[in-house]
């Protein structure tokens, strides 16, 4: 397992100076404070309500790391549609001496498309990776799919909400697979809402809620919180929520 020092990413700088003054980057409260940021664990957690930028800063992440807006390896180069924000620009990633050998940025949003790149991909000549035929799959399926057959040791992983394609017990294979990648050098930043995933062992959460990027217990998530009162007291919950 990575120590601190070995991560690939250990942190990020954003030389506000290149953003544009009337950006919407400057109306986000928690990426408006970001001047730096550092990573100290093999798995990162971005979590927040829905609008607090943990998806944006996570896209341009990916996007200054050499990874397409809409995701696959560092070898797709397509867009179906450019709306990736500016950040990307003005952000410096701090890397240690060890580099990655590989790495993939997931994205349940823009997956269509990724395994729409991939059939493409796997019909040009010369290829030597198999279609993977991700579109004869269900949307869950073809997501742990690419887990299992392209997440390798010492890579870098990027996830946006994978949850959204996966069901509860899925989540939990996912986070086996996330394990075994861990246990061979491998670096996670994940954004997501689930209680499930959040629970990885070890696991630096961030929460992008308050107007700051912060770290926060498990048990202090929203997802967290949200989740066991509904779950410990679901029938008085729906009351008050419908007679609201």
């Amino acid at each position: 397992m990575l120590e601190p020092n070995e991560l690939y990413l250990t942190g990020l700088k954003v030389k506000w100076d290149k953003i544009e003054r009337f950006s919407y980057l400057r109306k986000i409260a928690a990426i408006r404070e970001l001047d730096e940021l550092s990573f100290n664990t093999p798995v990162t957690f971005f979590v927040g309500e829905n609008g607090s930028g943990k998806s944006t800063l996570l896209e341009a992440i990916a996007v200054a790391y050499g990874f397409n807006p809409e995701g696959g390896t560092l070898n797709y180069s397509f867009s179906t549609y450019d709306s990736h924000s500016e950040l990307h620009d003005a952000m410096r990633l701090v890397r240690s001496f060890n580099k990655a050998k590989w790495g993939y940025f997931l994205r349940a949003e823009s997956f269509y498309n990724v395994a729409t790149a991939e059939d493409y991909y796997s019909k040009i000549p010369g290829c030597k990776k198999p279609p993977q035929e991700f579109h004869k799959k269900s949307h869950g399926e073809s997501f742990l799919k690419v887990v299992q057959d392209s997440f390798y040791p010492n890579g870098l992983y990027i996830l946006d909400e994978p949850e959204a394609a996966l069901s509860p017990q899925r989540q939990l294979t996912l986070m086996l697979e996330m394990t075994k990648c861990v246990k061979n050098d491998s670096q996670f930043i994940i954004v997501t809402h689930s209680p499930i995933l959040l629970g990885f062992p070890g696991a630096t959460i961030l929460s992008f809620d308050e107007g700051t990027i912060q770290p926060i217990n498990y048990e202090d998530t929203q997802s967290y919180q949200i989740t066991k009162m509904f779950i410990n007291d679901r029938k008085q919950i729906l009351r008050h929520l419908f007679e609201e």
